[in-house]
Parts: C-alpha cells; structure tokens; sequence
C-alpha cells in the first residue's frame, strides 16, 4: 500500500486527552481492552500509518497511573483456542503478551482466569503464570450472569469472586481474545471497589467499529469481516440516536447488552449510569487520525478480501461454519469487490498452472505456487520443487530481490542441503525431502556466517514484515510457522 492514510500523533494526543476525562470523572477506572494491545496488524492493514503497538504507547504515557491486569478463560486454556488461522494458543500467547509488555515498562501484577473448574490443564497454566511472577486469581462461573441481576450482585454472586488489590488509578483489563472474561473481571472489581467506599468507573478501550465514521465506512466494514466468526454486526447505536439525536456506529452485542450493564452498574457502584449509550463507554478518537480517505478505502478493501481467504481456510478446518464465508461474501459485494482484488492471488495461481504445464516430475505431481508483494509493489513468485516448498522458494526469491541478488543466484550451498536431506531420510525416516519454510529459514541462517550473499540475503528477511503472500495450498505446519515469524501477511486457497 503506497502513502499514508493516519496520522498515529493526531490519534495519540486525542486519545490520550479522553482517557484521563474518564479518569477525572471518576477518579479510579477500569478500562477493558478490546483488540490488541501489541502488534496490532488488523490496524496497520486498515489504517496505514497506524503504530502497531500504538495502544501501549497510549499506556507509556500515562506512566505510573495505570497498571494491566490480564484475563484468559479456563474453557479457552483446556480447549487450546488459537488465535486466529496460525497462531499460537490463548495460553502461550497470554505469557507472551506478559513478558512483552513488562519489557516495555507496562506494570501487570495480576492475572485471571475465568470460568474456572479445576481442570489439569489450567491448574498446569495457573502454575506457569505464578512462575512468571504474577499473582493469579480465580473466577468461577455465576449462575444466571449477567440477566439474573439481584444474584449477580450479591455476596453469592459478584462478591464471591476474590478481589484483585490493584493500586493504580487506571486497571487496563485484556486477554488474548474475545470471550476472555473482561467484562465479567471488570464488574467484579467494581462490585468490590464499591463496598470498600471507592469511587470507580468503566470504560472501553477500543479501536473498531468507528463510532463517528458512516455505518458503511470500508473501516468498519472491515472491522465487521475481522470479527464475522463472532456474528458481529456493526448497527447504529438505538439509544445514542435517542438521547442525542445522532447517529453514531456500535455493534450488535454491545448494544443488546446495554439495558442489562446499565442496570448492573447501578447497582454495583450505587450511582446513577453516567452512560445514556454503550457507545457513550467507550474511548476511541480512531477518526482524528484519518488524514486520506481513499488510502483508507484502498486498504480495507484489501483487508476484506484477505479476510475472505482467511474464513474460507478456517471453515474448511472446522474452525468456523460456513455463516463466516456468507457473511465476507456480503461485505465484498457491498464494497463491490472480488477476493481478486488482492493481487498476490492471481500472480500465485498463475505461478502455480505454469508449474503444472512444464510437467516438472520433481514436484510429484503437486504444483503449487506462492506470490508476495513487496512494499514498493513489486510482485515475486515461487514454485515447489524437489528441493524446496513453494513457501520457502518464495522467501528466497524475495530476499534475492531486495538484495540485488539475481534471481538464478542459489543461496543454500549443496553441502547443507545434502546434510539436512540426509538428516530427514535417514533419521526421521521421511519420505519428503524438501524443505518447508522454517527448515529453509534455518539452513539460511547456517549459511550465512561462512557465504556473504547469504548473509546479506538474511539482513533483508526483516523488510518483508508487513508483506502480502498467497500460497495455492495450504501451508504445513513448518511453512505456517515460518510465515508467522517473518511477520506476512498469508492467505491461501484450500487445496
């Protein structure tokens, strides 16, 4: 994507400002988190110019105020929910997010886990927190939450649920995903909070859906594709409209909750809802950052379209039904676009029947095929092959590119690649003999000390964080990880 559609400074002041508005209504804050704190590409993607780790700059800023406290649900944990097509489990990547988080200065004592049960493995989990320091509290399920309201917030329900000793005046409370137990921690600690004689609030932090932006803004079509599992529809804010006569975007959950988190924070704090909407809850200032319209526009059509291959992959894996694909298929014709759009795709199938016409008997019969754009646009290709997975001829393609290299230039000596095969054959008894991208990756890195072209190749591996893929076939497991770590962007198709 060429040029810049945010201004992240613009965003940073705004948001900043409106978090510590909260903070002096109130004087203590819970602030859940939706989306991601750190790495957020869904952002980058949408909104170019955005800082992926933007939301803890905003934290950073607020220094010593603000601590995080971390939730995961226990169902999460036991069922080993990942994240997203590739990604790592709720629970490696919660530890993950603690430590990084730590490393940038953010304070984060406490963890949760909610819906507990006594399941082994979360007691294994709880365990593996407390070794990283943080002190771990543990909430079971309350019967009738949230609709049967005088349990809820009673000693048997909320007060049931152990306190967190926070000790800053704004508690950020996230998780690794939706479903985490933000909300249900959140009104815990108010229930609490309240009958120690504090003055607390709630808030949201939040990105997506822009709440000042059209309901048919590309930005929060987008954020509708990124969440279409989920069953989130963006709808304009009934009580909002009501209460201020205007028009402003929130999305189906949010808003069917409301009448029942208004009643709960009545009566948790004691005090009438200093809320009239939920999209009065939550802090976002996404708008002030948006300097160009059509680079917007531009980016979630791309985004919406990659979003297509990303559902199609995770129904054909079982990971969501087939309402997910519908629901994309809706929001491209709204946009009145193709997956096409994404123009790795047709370059990949493109390479990919070139493959199968040269006949090539080295690949067995399978011919498949990946593209990559670079960031000025340029767009490789890479084809399977005797020696290498589609994935990793790619990578080294692109690298030779970015380093001036000619693409006929072979970059693994013959000596490591008779090592590693010999390795796979004789020792892990394979029959595939060709590399998938993290063997590539390795064998790259092992070459680069005694080769100079290989090392300078490897220094290029960094500038192809951001990049789009598209492979023809589903990665391997090794392809995936590799991919993952180079920080692309892949789709596939389900072949």
């Amino acid at each position: 994507m060429n040029g810049y559609g945010f201004n992240n400074k613009l965003y940073l002041e705004g948001q900043i400002a409106a978090i510590q508005e909260r903070v002096a209504h109130f004087g203590c804050l819970y602030l859940e988190c939706g989306g991601k704190l750190l790495d957020d590409q869904h952002a980058v993607r949408v909104l170019p110019g955005y800082d992926p780790d933007t939301k803890v700059q905003v934290m950073q800023s607020l220094g010593d105020n603000l601590e995080v406290v971390i939730c995961i649900s226990a169902h999460d944990v036991e069922h080993r929910k990942v994240r997203g097509a590739f990604g790592p489990t709720y629970d490696v990547f919660a530890i993950d997010l603690v430590n990084r988080l730590r490393k940038l200065g953010i304070y984060i004592q406490h963890a949760v886990i909610t819906l507990y049960q006594g399941q082994p493995s979360v007691v294994h989990f709880r365990h593996m927190l407390e070794d990283i320091g943080l002190q771990v509290t543990l909430h079971q399920e309350i019967p009738g939450y949230p609709n049967d309201i005088d349990f809820v917030v009673s000693p048997q329900g909320m007060g049931k649920n152990p306190y967190i000793p926070t000790t800053r005046p704004i508690v950020v409370v996230t998780g690794p995903g939706p479903g985490s137990g933000k909300l249900g921690t959140c009104l815990s600690q108010l229930y609490h909070e309240h009958h120690q004689g504090k003055n607390v609030g709630y808030a949201k932090l939040e990105s997506f859906p822009v709440w000042n932006l059209p309901l048919n803004h590309p930005l929060n079509i987008a954020y509708e594709a990124a969440t279409a599992e989920l069953s989130d529809r963006n709808m304009i804010d009934p009580f909002h409209l009501q209460v201020y006569n205007e028009a402003c975007v929130n999305y189906n959950r949010d808003i069917a909750a409301f009448p029942v988190l208004c009643v709960l924070l009545e009566r948790l704090t004691g005090n009438p809802s200093f809320y009239a909407s939920p999209t009065d809850m939550g802090v976002n200032r996404i708008k002030d950052g948006i300097v160009d319209e059509e680079v917007i526009h531009q980016a979630c059509c791309q985004e919406v379209a990659a979003r297509y291959f990303h559902y199609k992959y995770a129904c054909h894996a079982g990971y969501c039904d087939e309402k997910a694909v519908r629901h994309i298929e809706q929001l491209l014709f709204q946009l009145n676009i193709r997956p096409e759009i994404r123009e790795v795709v047709p370059a990949a199938r493109k390479a990919a029947q070139e493959a199968k016409q040269q006949k090539n008997k080295g690949n067995k019969g399978i011919y498949c095929a990946g593209a990559l754009q670079l960031e000025d646009g340029t767009i490789i290709v890479g084809k399977n092959g005797p020696q290498l997975h589609a994935a990793s001829a790619l990578i080294l393609n692109a690298v030779k590119k970015l380093s001036g290299l000619p693409n006929e230039q072979l970059l693994l000596p013959q000596k490591i690649l008779q090592r590693i095969g010999y390795l796979k054959q004789n020792v892990f008894g394979d029959d595939e003999l060709s590399l998938d991208l993290e063997e590539m990756l390795i064998a790259l890195s092992s070459a680069a000390e005694d080769y100079p072209n290989v090392h300078e190749a490897v220094q290029c591996l960094i500038h192809l964080r951001g990049c789009q893929v598209h492979l023809t076939r589903i990665p391997t497991a090794g392809d995936a990880i590799g991919l993952r770590k180079l920080g692309v962007h892949t789709t596939c198709d389900c072949q």
